[in-house]
């Protein structure tokens, strides 16, 4: 999802209530210093996608783990079993930004990303339709029940394949 719309909340206690690990994506690469520049127009690292997929291949390969990241299409689509793309309404998420100090280009991109559903395509066209998953994230309510149901989904994917 888009920045701001609650991802690392709901990552971090989804993998605390289902026992699984949790990679934060902009941490991993902010401790490995996986860039290769820097972005002025927008004022942050740019990824760099292979060195990013390089250090996460093997914890990957032993499943269990939420990732948490704004964007999905450089990652190996055999990685995922479930996709889930979070969405918020524009005027909760512009006030989420711009109390992250968000301004100008950076602000207004953001949120033409969330209207045009550009996260939510670009997790489409990476990974089977079936997969993927969109969840409102407006609400602390909103936040209880994406976590009951992503839970309800792991339980039948337990049950399902083991």
């Amino acid at each position: 999802g888009t920045p701001g719309v609650g991802k690392t909340t709901l990552g971090k206690e989804l993998a605390s209530r289902a026992g699984l690990s949790y990679v934060n994506v902009g941490e991993l690469a902010k401790e490995g210093e996986l860039y290769e520049g820097f972005d002025h127009e927008y004022e942050c690292p740019i990824l760099d996608e292979d060195r990013v997929v390089d250090e996460l291949e093997a914890r990957m390969s032993q499943g269990g783990v939420v990732v948490d990241y704004h964007g999905c299409d450089f990652f190996p689509e055999r990685w995922f079993h479930v996709v889930f793309v979070l969405r918020t309404d524009n005027s909760c998420l512009y006030d989420r930004l711009q109390s992250r100090g968000y301004t100008g280009k950076k602000l207004q991109d953001n949120i033409q990303c969330e209207i045009f559903q550009t996260l939510y395509e670009e997790a489409v066209l990476s990974y089977k339709k079936e997969i993927v998953h969109q969840l409102p994230s407006n609400t602390p309510e909103d936040l209880e029940r994406n976590l009951d149901q992503i839970m309800q989904w792991i339980e039948q994917w337990m049950k399902d394949n083991n």
